[in-house]
């Protein structure tokens, strides 16, 4: 829960919660979990090089779950996390295989992926289910369960491990908050994230988790039309029309909308410009190519 949002993830979640969300910016720490002990993780990071083995001679002995996700994707930093919390204490009855589809282009193709996040189960083989974008997690298990329940008693089951790993305890206000965002609770998620990252101010994945949410919630909140209707000198409407380009999954175009802002304004708008700019950059990791090339065209555009 470190990076920005496929603000989509978040987005969905919200759309659910109304109806029925780690990055990532930083590697995502590997699920841990109370069941029983395998020879393998519970989740496994895959390239083109290791999916054969990883993935389909794996699905051979457990069912595997394949995590299509990208790193500019916001909902991807929230449904990423939940998937390997669920795989942890899923106890070897699945594993949880997470593939950066920029990275790994032809396996992205191979799917036919058309959006992340998406989630394909995969048994002896073949795909057997799929879902796209960010689901409760009561909605996940019932969907692993029924597809178990069709398709386990096919597979072999994973080795037993030699011992059992010993994992760090969870903090459980941080699991408390990551509850809460799970139900759809974003406000009682986000007030959880900023009491915890007030109290700690080191406690960067609950500072990181609640900007992402902050951020969501704002741009859930601004009116889709915006991007279309804001005037090009409305601040306020600029910056509403970016949260919702961000919150679909453009960032060039959010980023260059607010750079042209800042060539437009000058003294405390354009300082209120910059900070909302700075602000969005944090969502997201300082090394993505959207990210470098915006803080160049925003150094250029000041100075």
């Amino acid at each position: 829960m470190t990076g920005a949002v496929d603000l989509s993830v978040l987005k969905e979640r919200a759309d659910a919660a109304r109806n029925r969300p780690a990055t990532p910016q930083t590697p995502r720490p590997p699920a841990t979990g109370s069941g029983p002990a395998t020879a393998i993780p519970a989740v496994v990071e895959v390239t083109e090089a290791t999916f054969e083995a990883e993935v389909i001679a794996r699905s051979d002995q457990v069912l595997v779950l394949v995590d299509l996700w990208a790193t500019w994707c916001e909902p991807c930093k929230q449904l990423s996390p939940l998937l390997e919390r669920l795989a942890g204490e899923a106890g070897g009855q699945w594993i949880l295989a997470t593939i950066d589809i920029d990275a790994n282009p032809r396996i992205a193709q191979a799917f036919g992926v058309q959006s992340v996040p998406t989630v394909v189960a995969i048994a002896q083989g073949q795909p057997v289910a799929a879902f796209q974008g960010v689901q409760p997690a009561a909605q996940i298990t019932a969907w692993v369960d029924e597809i178990l329940a069709k398709v386990g008693d096919r597979l072999t089951g994973l080795p037993a491990a030699e011992g059992a790993e010993e994992h760090e305890p969870v903090d459980p206000r941080m699991a408390e908050a990551e509850a809460k965002l799970d139900d759809g609770d974003f406000e009682g998620a986000l007030a959880a994230y900023q009491a915890l990252a007030q109290a700690e101010p080191n406690n960067v994945e609950a500072a990181s988790a609640a900007r992402n949410i902050e951020f969501v919630i704002r741009a859930q909140a601004a009116d889709p039309a915006v991007v279309d209707t804001a005037a090009p000198d409305d601040i306020e409407g600029q910056f509403a029309a970016a949260d919702v380009l961000l919150l679909n999954q453009r960032p060039d175009d959010a980023f260059d909308r607010l750079i042209a802002l800042v060539r437009a304004t000058s003294g405390d708008d354009r300082s209120a410009v910059r900070t909302r700019l700075l602000s969005l950059f944090e969502l997201f990791d300082p090394s993505e190519t959207f990210v470098v090339s915006a803080r160049r065209k925003l150094a250029s555009a000041l100075y």
